[in-house]
């Protein structure tokens, strides 16, 4: 157990400075452009975002690297595809693109690529190897760039004193070649990444638990308000032990595949054969990830990792508890697989490497499931319409060729931003708003407590949303909240993500009781990339899954060795060896493990599951997920669960607390 809480990487890892001023006719259509003054440029449409942060003066580096997004060629043709792909009255239903297809249908003509290869290099930028066809990569100093896009690159403070940069003028590019351009990537380091690995915060570590002569276990009830403002107030730690794991340090694989109904099917119903994927801003010691192994699966077992560099290897080991974390939640629920391919890079804040990292998996096919819990906050992704297409059209990629897409919508409530602008408004993260992604939420066992018990039954009604004894509000300082306001309780005991995309419009799989409700909002003054002005708003979390750190997972993790001078894992952070982890990173591998399950036992690809869990949820939902509802709450009496996650409410069918549900994950594997 930690009595760190750190939600986000050190030093404002948090998406920085770009409000959301100015948003409602801030974008047009991806790749739209406006005509230049001087007749031959055009200026690429919402190349510039908005910000009332503080000029510094203007922004100098010897060398950056930008990278020019490019559409993919047939864009209708791909649209008509995927439809098929993902329709059962098709005669494509599933009929996957194999490595490589998609390139040959899609990829940019080399004429395309040629023509921006030779502006880039006509402006005196080195063009440089690039992961995708989709994207041309280069580099050069400031100046140059600025200068091959007739734009302004500046320095800027937010009000917290951190300094970004970014462009402050649109960004031209001849009529030649701006209709191939989605956006420059490259002109600002706010894509910032956001981890969502939670340690269990103010809590004694596991060798100071002293629970008197008439306990003999570690186990303790649930946190209570009083004991978590004490923390806050006076720094007082208070005793607390959850779960199988050592010390009581959290659930343990058996009883997480306990608690939601994993069949005893042998391997094949642990992932033989299939392989996953996670994406990773970071790296992790393998003697880690072997001694949690093997606490579970016995000495003999060999975790099947394989590391993959993007763009270099990672130069620290800064992140490690999140890459702890994921790779031991793809293992809890999905051992047997033939190999989690861990794909790695040095975040770099301007999405390029990213970006990479994505397109790499894509172009290489082998993961049947991905996840991801690095995570970006949409509002610091206006005027970076280049990304976020560059993203979609990688997802894009992914569902056609049957690859499973999870990501997580985030830990602090719907306030998802709180960390970047000290603002209440309501912003979800990116990639899991993305209409190829399925976007995994929050959920807590609350005072249901497992303890040692290796096979644990479904807690039914004391499943609730994530929302530490529903301190996570936007209401002001009131006795409930000791005071502080509960904002302030959403960044320090958190909650589960959820709401509507600024971007995207809803897929068209995204139906059934519920989807539509008194918080949706439409049209392209609400998100970005909708047609219509009654086309829905894409809204997540899609499902959930257990996230609250205080009934969370056992993580096994040190910063010792190669890993002692830049690792997380350290007894000065309270995370050295075996600890309690929540959060919504937690839940996204969980899943991901659910669909190398089900991969396995069926034999072949599940493809994007989100249209696919849909289906389920509107044929017969009570036989595949957990509805998560406050009626069932009330019923308990229990004043202690939650029913909101700081501001949207669950509701029986879908709702933007916790999505669908929670899986059954017998039904799930074995469903046809």
């Amino acid at each position: 157990m930690g009595v760190k809480f750190r939600l986000l990487k050190a030093g404002g890892y948090a998406a920085l400075g770009l409000t959301l001023t100015a948003l409602t006719g801030a974008f047009a259509s991806g790749g739209t452009v406006a005509a230049a003054p001087t007749g031959y440029l055009v200026a690429l449409g919402n190349s510039v975002a908005p910000t009332t942060d503080h000029l510094v003066g203007d922004y100098s580096s010897p060398n950056m690297q930008i990278a020019i997004a490019i559409p993919p060629r047939n864009e209708a043709g791909l649209n008509s595809l995927l439809a098929a792909l993902y329709d059962k009255n098709s005669k494509l239903y599933h009929d996957w693109l194999k490595q490589g297809q998609f390139d040959a249908r899609y990829a940019p003509l080399p004429s395309t690529r040629s023509a921006i290869d030779l502006f880039l290099a006509g402006k005196g930028l080195k063009v440089l190897p690039s992961p995708s066809p989709y994207l041309v990569v280069a580099s050069g100093s400031s100046t140059l760039v600025s200068d091959a896009f007739d734009t302004t690159l500046s320095t800027y403070k937010d009000p917290r004193g951190i300094t970004y940069f970014s462009n402050s003028t649109p960004v031209w590019a001849p009529s030649s070649i701006a209709t191939d351009m989605l956006g420059v990537i490259g002109l600002s380091n706010t894509v910032r990444p956001i981890t969502r690995a939670t340690p269990v915060k103010g809590v004694l570590p596991p060798w100071d638990i002293a629970l008197g002569p008439n306990h003999s276990s570690c186990e303790t009830p649930y946190v209570t308000k009083q004991e978590l403002f004490n923390a806050v107030n006076t720094g007082a730690s208070f005793p607390y032990g959850y779960g199988g794991g050592p010390d009581c340090t959290g659930l343990t694989p058996s009883q997480t595949n306990s608690l939601y109904s994993a069949p005893n099917l042998g391997p094949r119903a642990k992932g033989q054969g299939a392989t996953e994927g996670l994406f990773e801003l970071g790296t992790y010691l393998t003697s880690d990830i072997d001694t949690w192994a093997h606490q579970f699966y016995g000495p003999g077992y060999t975790p099947p990792l394989h590391n993959i560099c993007v763009n270099g290897c990672p130069t620290t080991y800064f992140g490690d508890v999140e890459v702890n974390a994921d790779i031991e939640q793809q293992l809890a629920l999905a051992p047997d697989v033939s190999a989690l391919d861990v794909y790695e890079a040095n975040p770099d804040d301007t999405g390029v490497n990213e970006l990479a990292i994505y397109q790499t998996i894509a172009s290489q096919d082998i993961a049947d499931s991905v996840s991801s819990s690095w995570a970006y906050c949409e509002t610091d992704l206006i005027g970076q319409n280049g990304f976020l297409q560059a993203e979609n059209t990688t997802f894009e990629q992914m569902a056609s060729q049957g690859q499973s897409m999870f990501s997580s919508s985030g830990d602090n409530g719907p306030f998802e931003c709180i960390r970047s602008d000290d603002t209440d408004q309501v912003v979800e993260l990116d990639p899991s708003s993305q209409p190829w992604v399925t976007s995994t939420g929050g959920t807590t066992f609350d005072v249901d407590n497992p303890g040692t018990n290796p096979h644990p039954n479904y807690p039914g009604p004391f499943e609730a949303v994530w929302n530490v004894d529903g301190l996570c509000s936007n209401q002001g300082d009131n006795p409930g909240n000791d005071e502080v306001g509960g904002i302030f309780w959403c960044t320090v005991t958190g909650a589960g993500g959820g709401g509507h995309s600024i971007f995207w419009p809803a897929p068209s799989w995204q139906t059934g009781p519920g989807v539509v409700n008194p918080y949706s909002v439409y049209g392209p003054s609400n998100c970005a990339f909708a047609t219509s002005a009654t086309q829905l708003c894409r809204e997540e979390p899609d499902v959930s899954a257990d996230a609250d750190p205080y009934t969370g997972y056992t993580e096994y993790c040190t910063a010792t060795g190669a890993a002692a001078s830049t690792g997380e894992c350290t007894e000065a952070n309270g995370l050295s060896g075996w600890f309690q982890i929540g959060g919504t990173s937690l839940s996204a591998p969980l899943w991901a493990g659910i669909l190398a399950d089900r991969d396995s036992w069926q034999g072949k690809r599940t493809g994007d599951t989100s249209a696919w869990l849909y289906g389920l949820f509107n044929s017969n939902p009570s036989a595949y997920f957990h509805d998560i509802t406050q009626f069932g709450h009330v019923l308990t009496g229990l004043y202690q669960i939650p029913t909101n996650n700081g501001l949207f409410p669950e509701e029986p069918g879908y709702d933007e607390a916790t999505g669908i549900g929670t899986p059954i994950i017998s039904a799930l594997i074995t469903a046809p």
